[in-house]
């Protein structure tokens, strides 16, 4: 059994039935939400969302790597990562399955 994959249209849509706002107004507030998570997260700031999880960046230095598969060594530049801590409300959903 494949995941389904959850679009923007999908959140409107279930922001839609839960609120009872006109579509358009419900795609904006999908919209904005998301534009503020990810704003926050390009400036460094870590998103925490109560019961769900945290979004936060983090730096990695520069370091030396191996290819596996030819063996040869190779530098690997230093990045920002967005890595995501589920919360232990989450975890508990995810591992029963409700």
């Amino acid at each position: 059994m494949r995941p389904i994959t959850k679009t923007r249209a999908d959140l409107t849509n279930a922001v839609y039935r839960s609120v009872g706002l006109s579509r358009s107004d419900c795609a904006r507030m999908v919209e904005d939400v998301l534009e503020i998570m990810s704003d926050a997260i390009i400036r460094g700031d870590d998103v925490k969302i109560s019961g769900f999880g945290i979004f936060e960046v983090r730096d990695k230095r520069e370091r030396i790597g191996r290819n596996p598969k030819t063996g040869v060594s190779a530098k690997i530049t230093a990045r920002r990562v967005l890595t995501f801590r589920p919360s232990i409300v989450l975890k508990k959903k995810v591992n029963s399955g409700k």
